[in-house]
């Protein structure tokens, strides 16, 4: 059940870029220190929009020199606020900024089709959010620094869901998982894997009860390794 590609995709693209200033070429058109103004840079990129103490602030748009974008507020140089950053990809995140990076309520949506709805902390997720796939899987509920952390709900593409306690995105302490052919493992789990004690089966009454290890049935005596738990 381990969730690591999509978390790394996620890590990966999801933090915004800082308004990081090329040597600048000048103020080409209105005041930008005090007032509204256009600055280029060297790189190619530019910057339109309200300035304060030689720094963006306000609204403003900021056109990077590989095509991606940034619209919204600013504070100190940085977005700051609301404001919507568009990469070069066709990837869009729509939402709250702090210092440079989305921070509060926003959504992601990239340019495979996937979204992500929610809470952020230091440009990753970081609270409640929905993460949905473009093959319809889906996870919603508590982020940590970017994974699937807390109370959460997992809906994969083949019909199976799993409903409990997550860390570091993975499975991890109390859980259930439901199968399309009806089957059903109820208990514990450790890293994504049935470790602990459980119930396995059919609602008819075909399974089993008793303990797992890293995901291998053990029996209904509780295993040495797990009498400290």
């Amino acid at each position: 059940m381990k969730r690591l590609p999509l978390l790394l995709f996620l890590l990966v693209i999801f933090v915004v870029p800082n308004l990081t200033f090329g040597q600048e070429i000048g103020c080409i058109e209105g005041v930008c220190e005090n007032g509204q103004g256009t600055y280029t840079y060297s790189n190619g990129s530019k910057y339109v929009g309200e300035w304060k103490d030689g720094f963006p602030n306000g609204q403003g748009t900021y056109t990077y020199s590989n095509g991606s974008k940034y619209v919204g507020e600013h504070k100190d140089g940085l977005p700051n606020g609301q404001g919507t950053y568009t990469d070069s990809n066709g990837s869009k995140y729509v939402g709250e900024h702090k210092d440079g990076l989305p921070n509060g309520q926003g959504t992601y949506t990239y340019s495979n089709g996937s979204k992500y709805v929610g809470e952020h902390k230091d440009g990753l997720p970081n609270g409640q959010g929905t993460n949905t796939l473009s093959d319809g899987e889906k996870y919603a509920g508590e982020w940590k620094d970017g994974s699937f952390h807390g109370q959460g709900t997992y809906t994969y593409s083949n019909g199976s869901k799993y409903v409990g306690e997550w860390k570091d995105g993975e499975e991890h302490g109390q859980g259930t998982i439901t199968y399309p052919d009806g089957r059903k493992y109820v208990g514990e789990w450790k890293d994504g894997k049935y470790h602990g004690r459980g119930v396995e089966g059919f609602e008819r009454g075909e399974g089993k009860t008793g303990y797992w290890l890293y995901g291998m049935y053990v029996g209904k005596e509780k295993p040495e390794e797990l009498k400290d738990n």
